[in-house]
């Protein structure tokens, strides 16, 4: 595909967010594999002549793509694709769907809270984002052998994964549905442990004060957030293993 081909469009665009524009055309070209690592990105008068716009709008884009890790910039050999790190950190992000599957249990998967709405106070602060516009909350619950595994609380902003606004997460679990359409290249985990409260007991069928681990994901994508999800698991019933190897 052309770059030439999205000139037209990106022409008439507002100037203030040309270089928005302009980065994620060359974000998805690396993500999607369309651009594999070590592929050379135009060189910045050639970015110029394309989009019809300033030497500052590309190295603008450049910069912010460079920060993300997705290209490397070398001085007079130009500016190269480099190795996604979800290529590599997408196996540290588990999908509960095929995490139940492979233990041979069944299953199970249920909707229970589902809405869109215009990102408030504590959405932002939740995603770590200082403005957005609307986003998806969701609430769910995952089972196996129809005994609960796991309960969900997850919000997706809208304004960086505006796909998610078409998806059927009555049908489709988010966490699946994401690791699926959405590559990212950044994750953070926090693990703690909670007592279940009376909603939390009644949800993951335990009793009230039952110990539970709880992980809490932020994902990104060249230093924009996509999603932030917070799962608890009865603590009787799931651990996590890591293993090492020393230098």
């Amino acid at each position: 595909m052309s770059l030439s081909t999205d000139r037209d469009k990106l022409q008439a665009a507002d100037k203030p967010t040309l270089y928005k524009k302009i980065r994620l055309d060359i974000e998805r070209r690396i993500l999607t594999g369309e651009w594999p690592p070590g592929h050379r990105i135009p060189f910045e008068h050639q970015l110029m002549a394309r989009y019809g716009c300033s030497r500052m709008t590309v190295s603008k884009a450049l910069s912010e793509l460079a920060q993300g890790d997705l290209i490397e910039r070398r001085r007079r050999a130009g500016t190269f694709v480099r190795r996604p790190k979800f290529l590599s950190a997408v196996l540290q992000i588990a999908d509960i769907r095929a995490e139940i599957t492979a233990l041979g249990r069944s299953y199970g998967y249920a909707l229970t809270k589902g809405s869109r709405r215009v990102a408030n106070a504590a959405d932002r602060a939740r995603l770590r984002v200082r403005k957005t516009g609307k986003v998806i909350a969701i609430a769910c619950r995952h089972s196996a052998d129809d005994v609960p595994f796991a309960i969900e609380d997850r919000l997706i902003d809208l304004d960086a994964v505006p796909e998610a606004a078409t998806a059927d997460f009555a049908a489709e679990p988010p966490g699946s549905w994401l690791l699926h359409h959405v590559p990212w290249t950044e994750a953070e985990h926090a693990i703690s442990a909670i007592v279940a409260d009376d909603e939390t007991a009644a949800a993951l069928e335990i009793a009230i004060g039952a110990p539970c681990l709880v992980v809490e994901r932020h994902t990104w994508r060249s230093a924009r957030t996509l999603t932030a999800v917070r799962l608890i698991y009865p603590g009787e019933s799931h651990k996590l293993i890591a293993r090492f190897k020393g230098s």
